[in-house]
C-alpha cells in the first residue's frame, strides 16, 4: 500500500472508508476502530469526522454516528485486492500471509486479514477489536 503523502489525501481516504460502510449506525468508538486504519492521530481523527459530518456523510449523535452512504458499499470482487506475502495487519497487527486490500477513488487502504477486512468495511457486526 501507498501510504497518504499528504494531511489532505489521509482525510479524503479515511472519508471514503466511512462513506463505504455496510452498517447505518455505529458508536462513535466503531468509527474510531474504521479511522485508526489510516491513521491514529487524534488531531487527524476529529478533522476526520467533520469533514464527513459537514459533507453529509454521517450524522453524529452524540457517540452515535449515522451514515448515510446512500448504496456505495464497498464491492468485494472489485475493490477487494489480495495479495500473497509477509504482512502484518493494519487493524489488529496480526502476521498475515494473505492480505487484503480496499481500492477507493481516494487511495487503496491494507492490509488487512480476512476477518479484519469485514469489520473496516462493517460487513462484521462486531466492530469491537
Amino acid at each position: 500500500m501507498t501510504e497518504p503523502s499528504t494531511r489532505a489525501e489521509t482525510v479524503e481516504l479515511a472519508v471514503e472508508l466511512l462513506a463505504h460502510l455496510e452498517r447505518e449506525e455505529l458508536t462513535l468508538s466503531e468509527a474510531i476502530d474504521r479511522i485508526e486504519t489510516v491513521t491514529t492521530s487524534p488531531t487527524l481523527t476529529r478533522e476526520i469526522l467533520d469533514t464527513a459530518e459537514k459533507r453529509g456523510i454521517v450524522d453524529r449523535d452524540g457517540a452515535r454516528l449515522r451514515v448515510r452512504r446512500g448504496g456505495t458499499y464497498v464491492n468485494y470482487e472489485t475493490q477487494v485486492v489480495t495479495r500473497e506475502g509477509s504482512f502484518d495487519c493494519r487493524r489488529c497487527g496480526a502476521g498475515i500471509t494473505t492480505g487484503h486490500f480496499v481500492r477507493l477513488d481516494a487511495g487503496e487502504l491494507g492490509p488487512f486479514g480476512s476477518s479484519c477486512i469485514r469489520k473496516v468495511t462493517g460487513r462484521d457486526d462486531d466492530g469491537d477489536r
